[in-house]
């Protein structure tokens, strides 16, 4: 079993020197014949087989820095644009890790619907952007509230804990928190993120119903309900910036 002890040695999270940048990356091994890269919201993940080693991961990453380094400085761009500042058709904004982008048709009745390219607004009056901008956020934070709900429930359940009161939050410092009285409080914009990233912080305040500190046997809890959270935290870091 010497293999695959070190295959899961090998996945995860990891760190490449490029371009004189450090650059973490996410490793998945799979099954396929060539090493394969993506860079969206999350950051870098590479994929590659089982019998590629470390050094020729890195090798390839390397080879392909320029690319690396300029396209993962694009999403970080994006990431600072998570909400338009001008409510106009081709705004950019985030929605459940997707780099979104605004698009409004003319309708006498108001929706709202999102795709993988753009969150597709109708609206009576959709060159006035201070309602277009109330009504998307008004959409925004009661996707969040129902999408979390359920979240929060079900890692609840896994803890057989009683369902928690959750409630949203703007905070401009912090993801979530949870009180002595059981009550949750999750940052809408966790919508914003992609949903594994979303579940860690989640998982986080749920634990917390158990155990309101952050000692080992916390943690255990954390881990018992989202198995390698450490490198959901991680990427979490990478995302704080959105609360700015």
């Amino acid at each position: 079993m010497i293999g695959r002890r070190q295959d899961e040695a090998d996945a995860g999270l990891r760190r490449v020197l490029l371009a004189g940048q450090d650059v973490d990356y996410r490793l998945i091994r799979a099954r396929r014949q060539s090493i394969g890269m993506t860079i969206d919201n999350s950051g870098l993940v590479v994929r590659a087989p089982r019998w590629v080693t470390i050094r020729e991961i890195d090798l390839a990453l390397k080879e392909r820095a320029r690319w690396v380094v300029e396209t993962l400085a694009e999403w970080r761009g994006r990431n600072r644009e998570s909400l338009p500042t001008e409510w106009h058709a081709g705004a950019p904004l985030l929605f459940q890790g997707r780099a979104l982008t605004l698009a409004l048709f003319p309708a006498r009745k108001k929706a709202i619907a999102a795709d993988l390219l753009h969150l597709t607004v109708l609206h009576p009056d959709p060159g006035d952007e201070s309602e277009i901008a109330a009504f998307c956020s008004r959409w925004l934070k009661e996707q969040a509230l129902s999408l979390l709900t359920l979240r929060a429930l079900h890692f609840a359940s896994r803890l057989r804990t009683p369902p928690p009161a959750v409630k949203l939050s703007n905070a401009r410092s912090q993801w979530g928190s949870c009180n002595h009285r059981g009550e949750i409080r999750l940052n809408w914009r966790l919508v914003q993120l992609p949903p594994r990233i979303a579940d860690y912080v989640v998982a986080h305040e749920v634990a917390h119903l158990v155990e309101l500190n952050h000692s080992p046997r916390f943690w255990a809890l954390v881990e018992s309900l989202l198995p390698g959270h450490v490198e959901a935290r991680r990427e979490l870091d990478a995302l704080t910036p959105l609360l700015d």
